[in-house]
This record gives C-alpha cells, structure tokens and sequence, in this order.
C-alpha cells in the first residue's frame, strides 16, 4: 500500500544523505538462512500479497494477494485471491488457489486471514461486495479438497444510513472473542464526515442461529472536536486484552501538528448496557520533531503484563522519518506512557525504513517485524526493506538485530509482519518492486 501521506514529503526523504556516525548503532547482522518458498507472478494465481501468513497445525501456509484472479470484472488486475502453500517432501512448496475474488464477493482482499477452531478461514477485502465498500468472508473447506466462500457482510448496506454509516473499507484482519463473534475496523464509513467518506470504525459481527450475521457499531472515530480520538485506522484492527477491551491504532487524528493529525493508541472497553467507551492512551507527535512516532499503520499486539507493542510509519528520526517501534505501558492512576523501542534509520541506509506491519513476540520475549523500505540502495535507491529482530538488554533498552536485507530478486517490500512455525523458523511475503517482481513467500531460520 503506497504511503500517500506522512508528516515529512518523500522528496524531502530523498534529499537527506544520512552519513551514520560511528556512535549511532547500526544494528547487528544475524547469520541466519533466508529461503524463497514461493515467488508470484501476474495472472490468475494472484500476485502482490499486502499482508502476512497464517499457518495450520499441519504447517501449510495461507494467506491473500491482492491482485490476480480468474475474474475480469475488476480490470485486466484481477479481483485478489486467496492461495494455500503446502510443503513438500523434497523442501519444495506448492501453491494451491482456493478461492479467486470476481467483484461480487469483494475486491483486493489485503488483510492476513485467521483460523477458528473448526478450521475454517475469515478474512476482509477493502472493496467489492454488493454494495462496492467490502466485505467480511468465511472460506470453508469441503471433503474434497476444494473450498466455498461466504460473504459474511457486505459494508455500506443500507441507503438509509448516510455516508455508509455501518463502516466502509476493511484493510485488516478481523479477531474472534470466546464467544465466537468477530471484530474489525473499517478504514471510512462511520457516522462522521471526513470530507462525506466518513472517518473509520470499530464494528462487531455477531453469528445468527440462520447462518446470517449482524453488525454492530462500537465506535465511530473523530466523535470528538478536531478528530482528537483518532481517524482512518486503515490497516490497524483491534486486539483483546483478558478483561475483554478492544486495543488498536488511528493512522490520524489527535495531535494536530500533522496536517490531518498523526494519530493515537486507543482502548475500547465495554459497558453494562453493551455501548463501549473509547480512551486515548497516546497521541503521537506530541514529543519534539514526533520522536515519539507519527502515523501507527499496524494492530498492536500486548504481552502477558498487559504492555502494547506497535510500530509507526514515520516519524522518529528526525532527518528521516522512518518510523519507530514502540512500548505503551499503563500508569497506576491510569494513564500510559510511551517508550520508543528503536528510531529507524538512525543508523543510516543500513537500517529499515518505515515499518507498516505489526510485531511479533517470540517466547523468549523478543520482537520480530519487517520495513517496507530501506535496508540497501536497491529499488530505486529507497532500499526493499528488511526483516529485523528487537532484543531487551539488561539495561531496559532494546538491540536491533537484522535478520535479512532485501536486494530487489527474489523478493522486496515486505508490508507484512511475520510468524513463527513450531521450530522457530520466520516466514511472511513480500510484494515485489511491481515491475519485475510481483511478491514472494519466503522463510528465515535463524
């Protein structure tokens, strides 16, 4: 997904020369082992997949492209697919299509999928469906091996609700609750303006006894004066904490140093009566220059003492931009606050640059993610990108460790994060320079 907006102009990004002093820390090279499983091309198998993998107990992958497909009804591009990777016993992985999109049933799914315990697998596509603005799909597999797509909901539904009041273009993975409902985020719609889009929100699927589904509004960002309680949370779903609050990020909205806002780090936390209050835990940019971070794109992921974890797309260092990693720790009087993990690209090209996607903790603790850019000179000199790890010292701070740089072939532009298998081996995609790579899958064993 092209970064349309950031608090610094990507001219001004090209301009700086960063020199890397011998102080600033570069982040150590890991000798680990990258493999390409699987490289896409353009055609009916899909191609350019946006988001990360999910893995069953049988160690097959899964994930979605956005473009590609059999149908023609969005263009010669194709409508997206979701495929099946499944390894072989020379090492070698086959791909499997199991379902391409044709407009009707969505468009340009860019969200990971997930599981539920039957072993059926539900995702979004940010277009497409009956009314055009998404929809939320269940596949489900069939004893002979083939697969049968549901549209749970289609977004926009009702004329009645002015400016697609019931959400409009989910770019991120829906989350199941124990009992069985899902939640997500659409990037417009809502009951707010916005320019007449509508400013994003958080919405509810609820399962009926028919096999139909209901929606319902949580939350409808930019509620508050001037957006301060977020708008567009775009590529951010939510995520639960044990207490059954909802947690995720607004790519604007809050502070108003950046044009439209730089957004926040939200809590969502239900009430008797089944509405739900929303608190801002962070706004970024509030630091001198955005040290703090600008423009979070990805879901937050917390750990077993409560902490968030997330990532922004920009700011941070302050010739650059790049994005941060960061920590959101909450206050005894209920307040949180906010430690930058890593600044990228303080130490030069060396380092990533903006990470798009959402961490991953390994079980000893450590931190896992992936930049879209940086990492090298190649792809028209802003880097492809690069596989990194964040290691707590001893002191209280973080040592980045990079795992693999992308050198435009086999793969480049990772905008997904990773997941681990049982043997602690990484694999996520990557989406190709767009001109003679077009994604890959790939695996990294430390």
């Amino acid at each position: 997904m092209e970064h349309n907006r950031r608090c610094w102009t990507l001219g001004a990004v090209l301009l700086v020369v960063i020199m890397g002093s011998s102080a600033l820390t570069r982040g150590a090279w890991a000798q680990s082992h990258y493999e390409n499983l699987h490289t896409f091309k353009v055609g009916a198998n899909g191609y350019f997949p946006e988001s990360a993998l999910v893995m069953d107990q049988a160690g097959n992958l899964y994930g979605t492209t956005a473009d590609g497909g059999g149908s023609l009804n969005c263009g010669n591009q194709g409508c997206g697919t979701v495929f099946e990777l499944t390894p072989g016993a020379n090492g070698k992985w086959t791909e499997e299509l199991l379902h391409s999109f044709n407009s009707n049933d969505g468009e340009w799914p860019q969200a990971s999928l997930i599981f539920d315990q039957a072993g059926n697998l539900y995702g979004t596509t940010y277009a497409g469906g009956a009314h055009g603005a998404g929809t939320v799909f269940q596949l489900t597999p069939k004893s002979d091996g083939t697969w049968t797509e549901s549209v749970l909901y289609a977004f926009c539904s009702s004329i009645i609700r002015a400016q697609c009041a019931d959400g409009s273009s989910p770019l991120d993975s829906v989350t199941f609750d124990q009992a069985g409902n899902l939640y997500g985020t659409t990037a417009a719609g809502g009951s707010n303006s916005c320019s007449g889009l509508g400013c994003g929100m958080v919405f509810k699927l609820t399962p009926n006894s028919d096999g139909t589904w209901t929606e319902n509004l949580l939350y409808s960002f930019c509620s508050q004066e001037g957006c301060r309680d977020g708008r567009d949370p775009e590529s951010a779903g939510v995520t639960f904490d044990q207490a059954g609050n909802l947690y995720g990020t607004t790519r604007l909205g809050g502070n108003l140093q950046c044009e439209f806002g730089c957004g926040v780090a939200f809590r969502l936390s239900p009430n008797a009566d089944g509405s739900w209050t929303e608190n801002v835990l962070h706004v970024f940019c509030s630091s001198s220059a955005c040290r703090d971070g600008a423009d979070p794109n990805a879901r937050l992921i917390i750990d077993r003492s409560g902490n968030l974890y997330g990532t922004t797309d920009t700011g941070g260092n302050v010739q650059c931009g790049c994005g941060v990693a960061f920590r959101l720790t909450s206050n005894a009087d209920g307040s949180w606050k906010e430690e930058v993990l890593h600044t990228f690209n303080l130490g030069g090209r060396r380092d990533g640059k903006y990470p798009v996607a959402f961490l991953t903790f390994d079980q000893a603790g450590n931190l896992y993610g992936t930049t879209a850019a940086g990492g090298s000179n190649s792809c028209s000199g802003l880097g492809c990108g690069m596989v990194f790890k964040l290691t707590p010292n001893s002191d209280g701070g973080w040592h980045e460790t990079i795992l693999h740089v992308f050198q435009d072939h086999p793969g480049a532009k990772p905008e997904g994060g990773v997941i681990f298998d049982a043997l602690g081996n990484l694999y996520g995609t990557t989406i190709g320079d767009g001109q003679t790579t077009f994604g890959s899958v790939f695996e990294i064993t430390p």
